[in-house]
């Protein structure tokens, strides 16, 4: 029989990625705030439609906004790392990103009484050292890599990449790598931002951008006996009432089709279950 999976993930960063540019205007920082609002709107709607969720939050979050996260943990959804700080971790060395990760951690664990099993890169752009310190600190998932759209894989380390030589693959390592892209994530079609080097122009019309959403699964359902589709949204992003409507239109469909939402944790469990010796995406 088929599985098609949706995983509904949401980046609760609210200021943080704002702070970590430098941009601490009371407007900037008030753009951020709104994922309060936005955040109880969508554990309301989470609930309305039983769909247990992945919030990957940053420690600056946690710590800023306390009852805000609090109230998404105790509604039932996972409570995933994103950072402590929004900072990129190809930009940091690897004694930040590790501190990165042992913050993040703490607070994550002070919050929910264990640390995150997952991970998801701000800006989805990791190191050269992020899966090896994945792995040191004992995560089993992680949600930053694109090399694929339906099938997860295990994440390598180690490749060696150079201009005028093919890619060398690193080795498959017991990282459990959930896919994702910039497609399906509603950051860049729907938030308006602009900073001193560049204009992300954003301010879609929801409704066709859900069509291209809808879409995707459409293909997954009729490609693949088994899959797992995710969505990465921003609360502070989705969280106005005209992309509600459409996120919740989006849901209905999905739910008329088949699909079976999952958090990304039950999501790497049912990927183990189907692929007990894991899923290579090393070029071949």
């Amino acid at each position: 029989m088929p599985q098609h999976f949706v995983c509904l993930t949401f980046d609760f960063d609210n200021a943080s990625p704002a702070i970590a540019r430098e941009m601490t205007t009371p407007t900037m920082i008030s753009r951020g705030d709104f994922g309060m609002v936005a955040a109880e709107r969508l554990v309301a709607l989470m609930g309305k439609h039983g769909i247990p969720t992945t919030w990957f939050t940053p420690g600056h979050t946690i710590e800023t906004y306390p009852a805000s996260v609090r109230a998404v943990f105790e509604a039932g959804h996972e409570i995933a790392h994103h950072g402590w700080t929004h900072r990129v971790p190809a930009s940091l060395s690897r004694e930040e990103e590790e501190q990165e990760l042992i913050r993040g951690n703490a607070a994550i664990k002070a919050l929910t009484g264990r640390n995150a099993r997952g991970y998801r890169s701000p800006a989805w752009d990791l190191s050269p050292h992020s899966i090896e310190l994945l792995l040191k600190h004992g995560f089993t998932y992680d949600s930053s890599l694109m090399g694929h759209d339906y099938l997860p894989y295990q994440a390598r380390d180690g490749d060696v990449v150079s201009l005028h030589e093919p890619i060398r693959y690193g080795p498959d390592t017991p990282l459990v790598e959930m896919p994702i892209s910039w497609s399906l994530d509603d950051y860049p079609v729907f938030e308006y931002m602009r900073t001193p080097t560049s204009v992300n122009a954003g301010l879609m019309n929801a409704e066709l951008v859900g069509q291209n959403w809808w879409g995707d699964f459409r293909y997954m359902a009729e490609h693949y006996d088994w899959g797992v589709l995710t969505y990465t949204f921003h609360p502070h992003v989705i969280g106005r009432g005209h992309r509600l409507i459409m996120l919740e239109g989006l849901i209905e469909k999905l739910k008329a089709a088949g699909a079976v939402f999952l958090t990304m944790e039950q999501a790497v469990d049912e990927y183990r279950a189907k692929y007990p010796h894991g899923r290579s995406e090393r070029g071949g």
